[in-house]
């Protein structure tokens, strides 16, 4: 009998994280996890690290850290700083980086130079560093990098079937609106945090549940699909499928369009990246055909919805001004959050700050972290324009 195949699951208090934990607890026998790593969420990777024995735990925060080692079962080895996370990815076979952030990026370099499987939930990492993590993958052949957003992942599964690149028409990212589709800019003025924060269908965190109520992760996901596939911006539209049943499709050149549906259930993607090139015996998501009723398509209200717009312009521009993008976004929702501006301010903020891009190339991480510091600086700048 084969040893499990080790993974390492960092972001593992999260959403993303946590789900995959419910996803390995059928899978005993094929898979161990012997890392599990989180910025700060101490008391919950404890528990975790009860639970799953893992040999590695890694902890982002210095402050969290203190006195974690005692709690943790005898022999379990703790990491812990800014590149504790990074240090846990080349521990396993496969890695799951759930890191919310562009903190993220660390874990994917990390586990793309180490040749480990990448199961990228951390969308931030291709959408600020797309070409640095394209030069390592390219480096490292025996890496593998098989995308958990349920959108990539319908592609991903859409083209496994090795239809080359120059069949391909179009990319269909499917979105489902979020909690204010069909609001006008007019209705949007006085929404609140809890309003954005209620979506209809997904259960995701805060960040990228405002993301999603802006229709910010949408053009982020856009971003990530051209560094993914290698499809250009003009071959790649987002279509509003309220149902959240069409997770995405490709359309090829003879009209015929491929999707990949199933019930909203991230357990799905999470476990199709792990297992990779197989599929896993569990069942998430499965439709009830003759109950399933009707799938509803529009076009998204890009006058609402300005930041879709938006992440367009910045994937158009290239170079760094996806990774400055990328980085106002993050202070503009932390700072809608924590109440200090309108959600409609956030819109603002992003285009002030795409506005203010100063050309750079996206060469090195290097360039991009340094990057990421101008565009943050340069957001609490305008926050300041931008504040209740």
């Amino acid at each position: 009998m084969s040893r499990p195949v080790s993974v390492a699951l960092l972001g593992s208090t999260g959403s993303i994280g946590t789900q995959a934990i419910d996803v390995l607890r059928g899978q005993t026998d094929s898979y161990r996890v012997v890392a599990l790593g989180a910025g700060r969420s101490v008391d919950q990777l404890v528990r975790q690290a009860e639970e799953l024995r893992p040999d590695v735990v890694a902890i982002a925060d210095v402050d969290a850290a203190k006195g974690v080692e005692e709690r943790l079962p005898t022999g379990t080895e703790v990491l812990v700083g800014p590149r504790a996370l990074a240090m846990a990815a080349t521990t396993a076979d496969v890695v799951l980086n759930a890191v919310v952030g562009f903190a993220g990026l660390g874990v994917t370099l990390s586990a793309i130079t180490a040749g480990r499987r990448l199961a990228l939930a951390n969308k931030e990492s291709l959408i600020a560093a797309g070409p640095v993590v394209a030069a390592a993958l390219a480096a490292h052949p025996n890496a593998e990098l098989v995308p958990v957003d349920s959108e990539h992942s319908a592609i991903h599964q859409c083209l496994r079937s090795g239809h080359p690149q120059r069949e391909v028409s179009r990319l269909l990212l499917t979105a489902s609106g979020g909690p204010f589709r069909g609001r006008s800019t007019r209705d949007l003025r006085n929404v609140g945090i809890e309003d954005a924060l209620a979506h209809p269908t997904w259960k995701m965190g805060p960040k990228i549940t405002v993301d999603s109520s802006t229709l910010m992760n949408k053009g982020l996901e856009v971003i990530e699909a051209h560094e993914l596939f290698g499809i250009d911006y003009d071959r790649i539209e987002v279509v509003v499928h309220p149902q959240s049943i069409v997770h995405s499709m490709v359309e090829f050149h003879d009209g015929s369009t491929v999707a990949q549906l199933s019930r909203p259930d991230m357990r799905l993607p999470i476990g199709y990246a792990l297992a990779w090139p197989r599929r896993l015996p569990d069942a998430y998501g499965r439709i009830d055909w003759a109950a399933l009723g009707r799938l509803d398509f529009e076009p998204p209200d890009l006058e609402a919805f300005p930041c879709l717009g938006l992440a367009f312009e910045a994937g158009r521009i290239g170079g760094t001004a996806p990774a400055w993008l990328n980085a106002a976004n993050e202070v503009a929702v932390e700072a809608f959050l924590a109440g200090q501006i309108s959600w409609l301010s956030i819109a603002d903020l992003l285009k002030r700050v795409l506005g203010r891009h100063d050309g750079g190339a996206a060469t090195t991480a290097a360039d991009i972290i340094e990057a990421d510091a101008h565009a943050r600086a340069r957001a609490r700048q305008e926050l300041q324009q931008c504040a209740l």
